[in-house]
């Protein structure tokens, strides 16, 4: 699957998400950080799933009406598990992030909510 880490998404879940055969790209790895809308913007053109510990990508996706190729949050996950986390949920979720629904992950629960 193709992924977008947004910069407050811990660098080394890069790794972790590529060992296991994923596209990614990080956002920290760019000369500055472009902004929320920028980041969204250029994950939907590349046709990849935002990570984001942000709540504002939800934000700009749903009042805003921002175009994305799904959107994964992670919610109060330190960040060596981030991408542990974010490939279990890939695993059981992935599908309906390809058709661009939003999934908050927190430690108790995840939602779905699916692409309108």
């Amino acid at each position: 699957m193709k992924l977008l880490l947004d910069t407050c998404v811990w660098g080394g879940a890069k790794t972790v998400l590529i060992e296991a055969g994923h596209d990614v790209v990080w956002a920290g790895d760019w000369d500055e950080d472009p902004g929320d809308e920028e980041i969204l913007t250029r994950a939907y053109r590349e046709g990849r799933v935002l990570v984001t510990l942000d709540k504002d990508f939800g934000e700009l996706a749903i009042v805003r009406r921002f175009r994305h190729a799904g959107i994964l949050r992670l919610v109060g996950f330190s960040g060596r598990t981030q991408g542990s986390v974010c490939l279990q949920v890939l695993a059981t979720h992935g599908g309906e992030l390809e058709l661009s629904a939003i999934v908050t992950a927190d430690k108790r629960r995840i939602r779905v909510r699916t692409a309108e």
